[in-house]
């Protein structure tokens, strides 16, 4: 009767750390599965011209993000930007600017003035969003799944300066992150695009 009884409660003993078990792995399965619901595409956004941009209808494409200002040292990356858009644009690959004032003020302008200067001075054709907020607590949304793990499944990061780039695959996904004065004509990028 001993014996029966300690078989019944090693056998319910069992039973428990497998059901205990069970349930961390799809509690583990569901997070990991919250991540990797999330992508890109769950972002509309307004354009400088106040329209939607939907990010929706850039699956299937690589995406280059970048957090632009017109009175920054590493403003002439609008040139480098803009030919490799011209380039590559017709092999599912896409720039989308964002213009943020974040660091020293050196995008001042509104929407309008952004348009005018990066037109003129750049020729600059990739989609051009409205300015926002890329740190600090009113960052974007989008720009809160860029920086946290949590949300891109990727890594963490913290936009260090005007013209940081965050390079999104044909999957929606955060692949990689690329500091400033990396350049658009980098290999980094390059081997991205191609």
């Amino acid at each position: 009767m001993k014996n029966t009884v300690s078989a019944l409660a090693i056998a319910l003993l069992l039973t428990g750390v497998s059901v205990q078990a069970q349930n961390n792995s799809a509690a583990k399965k569901t997070k990991n599965q919250t991540i990797m619901d999330q992508s890109i595409y769950q972002f509309k956004v307004e354009d400088l011209n106040g329209k939607t941009f939907d990010f929706a209808s850039l699956k299937g494409k690589r995406i280059l993000i970048v957090n632009t200002a017109s009175k920054c040292g590493l403003t002439p990356q609008y040139k480098d930007l803009e030919k490799l858009y011209e380039t590559y644009k017709d092999h599912n690959f896409v720039i989308v600017g964002f213009p943020a004032n974040n660091f020293g003020a050196q995008e001042p302008g509104t929407n309008e003035e952004i348009g005018a200067f990066c037109q003129k001075n750049y020729g600059v054709t990739f989609p051009m969003m409205a300015k926002i907020s890329v740190k600090g607590n009113d960052m974007h949304p989008l720009y809160q799944f860029l920086t946290q793990k949590s949300k891109n499944g990727y890594a963490d990061s913290e936009v260090e300066w005007n013209f940081q780039k965050y390079l999104i695959n044909e999957d929606g996904r955060l692949v990689k992150v690329l500091a400033p004065k990396v350049l658009p004509t980098d290999d980094a990028v390059l081997n991205f695009v191609k």
